[in-house]
């Protein structure tokens, strides 16, 4: 194969390796891992691999599909317009196959080796993240707290493949998750709140031009967060030096929501990003170090 023809091959793989958001891929994977290990009484390696392998195959086909419905305004914003679609380096019609494979092989493998609840879980995260979250960021910026919804499901995933059943432990992690993505991704709307009042999409940042809404629900979720973080404790999943910490934890992110709410600047709500991205990683460090 000549040097050119490697050089485009190698950019078609990386052009449809970012179809599949892989960081956003990632993290669902690793939350919907938590949840397993979380829900299991004896680890089970083969079924935890199984889960994690289809979770990830649909969260990428999610990803690669909404990439296809959101293309048109993916042009419009200046951090977007160079993705694939936008760009023209990939068809839609060709994104959009490999996005139904993409979910259909991580559909099957759930429900084959995962258990039928997994694959069902899996299958209401990946509708309700394409036609009721993608198609609300046109109209509403209600879209947020819509779409922490299926962005709270993946610890649930992992749940259920782990017992294959459903109880309250994993309504705690689902609450946990779904509050703690409002101040996540008011931070990123109100960061980038130009690119997308350009594009159109009514996210509340956008709204709300002066930000003192956009800080008071953060700050408000922010403190919602740290009490219902306390729940794993109450629950009986984890033990006192869990619950310290996500007292520290969540002290720390609603400062810095606070602080946020009053600067109400770029570097602010940047540092909010940051220190949401540390929370999660934190706490769930501390659900797994500590867990019953």
């Amino acid at each position: 194969m000549s040097t050119p023809a490697l050089a485009s091959s190698r950019s078609a793989v990386a052009d449809y390796v970012e179809l599949t958001k892989p960081r956003i891929t990632l993290l669902v994977m690793f939350t919907s891992m938590v949840g397993f290990i979380m829900a299991s009484s004896t680890l089970v390696p083969s079924r935890l691999a199984a889960a994690l392998l289809g979770t990830g195959f649909v969260a990428a086909g999610a990803s690669v599909l909404n990439m296809v419905l959101e293309r048109q305004t993916d042009a419009l914003m200046l951090r977007t317009r160079r993705r694939p679609l936008p760009a023209g380096r990939i068809r839609p019609l060709e994104a959009a196959f490999f996005g139904l494979t993409l979910t259909s092989l991580g559909l099957l493998e759930l429900a084959l080796l995962a258990g039928v609840l997994a694959a069902g879980v899996a299958f209401v995260t990946w509708f309700t993240y394409l036609f009721f979250y993608t198609p609300l960021k046109t109209r509403s910026s209600l879209s947020t707290i819509v779409g922490a919804f299926p962005g709270a499901l993946p610890p649930v995933i992992g749940w259920a493949a782990a017992r294959g059943g459903l109880d309250p432990g994993a309504c705690v992690l689902f609450a946990i998750l779904f509050l703690w993505q409002i101040p996540h991704f008011l931070a990123i709307a109100w960061i980038y709140r130009e690119d997308y009042a350009r594009a159109g999409l009514p996210m509340l940042p956008v709204l709300d031009s002066d930000g003192r809404l956009t800080g008071r629900q953060a700050v408000a979720n922010s403190l919602a967060l740290l009490l219902v973080s306390l729940a794993p404790t109450a629950a009986g999943m984890t033990g006192y030096r869990y619950l310290v910490g996500a007292l520290v934890l969540g002290a720390g992110l609603t400062v810095v929501a606070l602080r946020a709410a009053l600067l109400r600047s770029q570097a602010a709500a940047r540092l909010l990003f940051l220190a949401s991205i540390a929370y999660l990683a934190c706490l769930n460090a501390l659900l797994l170090f500590d867990r019953r």
